[in-house]
């Protein structure tokens, strides 16, 4: 059981992170779940919709509406699997690592505009740390 004073933090933490998570889509111009794909063919490399849904933890009949709509978008392309035949991989084109990359910016600029505008020099210093302290909650 937490002590009072872990709980008013986590409950205060908590409102904190999702009022900034939520100020942080607002500047999304791609929605947040074809994001989150974009993202992971960034990351993991060109995979199966299966192995995608997987990943995202969706039903496959989801992804491969998503998949589409990136498709539709020139964001993603389609290949043939090199060692099953009956399979596809879909992977980033060009196009979509350019607007996965321009998403990310926007975010991460927004974000460091707020920082220098509001945060003194002292502030900043301590969110930094507060960073790292995030990091490892996170990781626990």
């Amino acid at each position: 059981m937490p002590t009072p004073e872990a709980a008013a933090i986590a409950a205060e933490l908590r409102t904190a992170m999702g009022k900034l998570t939520r100020r942080v889509r607002h500047e999304d111009r791609i929605p947040l779940g074809q994001v989150a794909v974009l993202g992971a063919l960034d990351r993991d490399g060109a995979m199966t919709t299966s192995d995608l849904a997987a990943n995202q933890h969706v039903r496959p009949q989801s992804m491969a509406r998503a998949v589409g709509l990136l498709m539709e978008q020139n964001l993603i392309t389609r290949r043939a699997h090199p060692t099953d035949g009956r399979k596809s991989l879909v992977e980033l084109s060009d196009a979509g690592r350019a607007a996965l990359e321009a998403e990310r910016g926007r975010r991460a600029g927004w974000l460091a505009l707020a920082i220098e505008a509001e945060l003194s020099d002292e502030e900043r210093e301590l969110l930094s740390k507060s960073a790292t302290l995030l990091n490892r909650l996170a990781a626990r």
